[in-house]
């Protein structure tokens, strides 16, 4: 038996317009319906089952928002695309706010349009993903989809509902959340389960690139353009093309910066340092920062326009303060990790322990919870973890003003911990790596993961 034709809903008042859209989607084998307001649209959504609306933004009876909010309500699962009048970057944000999948500008790119088609269609066959991190602890299965976002809490349930609705559009996120939440965790989330999982996940520190080589790096360059340029280089955008690009710390980037960034998220195009002609580039956008990007923005530190293109939709990642629901279910997992990483038995968290942690206040959230239980994994018996274990007085405590004030980042400071217990058990073992193993309680190969991932001889 044949498979079924996707069936696509043109909506449109122009003739010519349905008649392009008609025979370009019907080279794509999809069977099309069309409308010319939105009240034809609601009887055929009434009388049909579409895969895919594609609509005008101006409309005799009304405009595309309208049909996109009429949409997300009756049909929560088909996925609209609008088309938009040419240069009118406004209007198409508000679609993408009001839930529509993506945009096509006029005059019709018909390379682009198919990309749009193909990605939304693409929406209802995306199924399970394949997990990277994450365990059930109940079941010691791996845990998928937005389920890697672990914990029960309310807010973070909130969150995972969120990152699943975000996975279906195209539309540039921007996620706000401390340092040490997750960030990055939930940009992969979105991508992996959207349309482009099957295609590149591109994350860059924009913080981490020195201003003169930014550009390169984002647009790259040609053989010969500067000096250094030894080759040519495609540049993040062209690597991640198809896939989705996430700009982390985005609030670091120059004024300079800034200016050509936006030009190649409105443009879809790239011009890659020392090239005559740009290239079209595919790349949805995610962007995050543990910066206010609000405020930068009314300083003038963070240009308004960007701001506003990259923060169509926003996804606040809760600290870990206003779940503490979470943070036994999110040791236990940590616990796991890193007990494989060592290769050691995972030990277990006592009742004591599980309640300091909770009383805890963790600026650095998550991350500071997997700092503090690798420090504990090193220090404990090997079978329990106990709270003298987690030292978690000591660390506000005892380096209250360096550690708090600002002097040194609590990385480094866990890190200093480390070395220096670590440090003290080889001393009182005259070096000897076995029995320095055992006083900590570890085995040999843990020690041995630490004494490399520290850099001691």
């Amino acid at each position: 038996m044949n498979k079924p034709k996707n069936q696509i809903l043109i909506v449109d008042d122009e003739p010519d317009i349905r008649e392009v859209l008609e025979l370009t989607l019907g080279r794509m084998n999809l069977e099309t319906r069309s409308a010319s307001n939105i009240e034809e649209a609601r009887h055929l959504l009434a009388d049909f089952k579409f895969d895919l609306c594609l609509t005008d933004m101006r409309l005799p009876d009304g405009n595309g928002i309208e049909l996109v909010r009429y949409i997300q309500e009756r049909h929560p699962s088909l996925p609209v695309a609008v088309i938009t009048a040419f240069g009118n970057m406004e209007t198409a944000v508000a679609a993408l706010k009001a839930g529509a999948f993506d945009f096509v500008s006029k005059p019709l790119d018909l390379n682009d349009l198919r990309n749009i088609v193909r990605s939304a269609l693409r929406v209802g066959q995306v199924t399970a993903v394949k997990s990277t991190a994450g365990i059930n602890i109940e079941s010691a299965e791996p845990v998928t989809g937005a389920r890697r976002m672990l914990g029960e809490s309310g807010v973070i349930q909130k969150v995972r509902t969120m990152i699943e609705r975000l996975a279906r559009g195209q539309a540039p996120v921007y996620i706000a959340g401390e340092s040490g939440t997750g960030k990055e965790l939930a940009a992969r989330l979105i991508h992996e389960l959207g349309p482009r999982a099957n295609n590149p996940f591109i994350p860059v520190n924009c913080g981490a690139i020195p201003e003169n080589l930014m550009e390169s790096e984002f647009f790259g360059h040609k053989k010969g353009s500067f000096t250094g340029a030894i080759t040519d280089k495609e540049g993040l955008f062209k690597a991640a093309d198809g896939g989705t690009l996430f700009l982390d710390e985005v609030g670091d980037l120059p004024l300079s910066m800034q200016v050509k960034l936006l030009r190649a998220i409105q443009e879809k195009c790239v011009r890659p340092v020392g090239a005559q002609n740009e290239i079209k580039v595919d790349v949805r956008i995610l962007s995050a920062t543990h910066k206010n990007l609000h405020d930068l923005a009314a300083q003038g530190k963070f240009r308004q326009d960007l701001y506003y293109r990259l923060n169509v939709i926003e996804l606040v990642i809760p600290p870990l303060r206003e779940r503490v629901e979470d943070i036994p279910l999110l040791a236990e997992a940590l616990c796991r990790k890193l007990s494989e990483n060592m290769a050691m038995k995972t030990p277990q968290l006592t009742a004591d322990t599980q309640d300091a942690l909770k009383s805890y206040a963790f600026a650095g959230n998550v991350r500071e919870l997997e700092n503090i239980l690798e420090r504990a994994l090193t220090l404990c018996n090997g079978t329990e973890i106990t709270a003298q274990d987690l030292q978690l007085q000591i660390a506000v405590d005892n380096d209250e003003e360096t550690v708090m004030g600002g002097k040194e980042s609590l990385d480094d400071y866990l890190e200093r911990l480390e070395r220096s217990t670590i440090q003290k058990a080889l001393a009182q073992t005259h070096q000897n790596k076995t029995a320095a193993a055992k006083l900590l309680g570890i085995s040999f190969r843990a020690l041995r993961y630490k004494l490399e991932k520290l850099g001691i001889e």
